[in-house]
């Protein structure tokens, strides 16, 4: 699985308002990305892939709409990798990992132990001006 995220030659980029909508149609937007790169909807990482981007977008919409109006979904694949990221403004970065064993964990430790079965990989990046962050996932193929 490739890992360097410059070296996956495919991308889409979406960009939402952070409304309940945005769900459905970052749904539906990757099951049409991943048609449109010849990525049966059989594979097995496709519906964990939705049920992924599902959960990353509905949290932004939940907890970051307030200081982030618009939520953005980004796109990539190559030969052997699926990858995507959900974008916000809010400065917080959940721990993923920590999810997994925390009671609490809800949405994000589903996130995390569909990732990692799949022997894929989750991981948070800040933005450089410390007030947003991206959620990327990579997923294999």
């Amino acid at each position: 699985m490739i890992t360097r995220l410059d070296a996956l030659p495919l991308r889409h980029v979406l960009t939402l308002p952070a409304m309940g909508t945005a769900v459905r149609l970052a749904r539906e937007t990757t099951e049409r990305v991943l048609t449109e790169w010849g990525i049966s909807h059989r594979h097995p990482s496709v519906d964990p892939a939705l049920l992924i981007v599902s959960e990353l977008v509905t949290n932004s919409v939940r907890h970051a709409a307030a200081l982030s109006p618009s939520i953005t979904v980004v796109f990539a694949a190559g030969p052997d990798t699926f990858a995507f990221a959900v974008h916000d403004r809010h400065p917080y970065q959940p721990a993923l990992y920590a999810a997994v064993t925390d009671a609490g964990g809800g949405g994000l430790a589903t996130v995390v132990e569909l990732t990692l079965g799949l022997g894929g990989t989750a991981v948070v990046r800040g933005d450089a001006d410390g007030r947003g962050k991206s959620i990327w996932v990579t997923l294999p193929l």
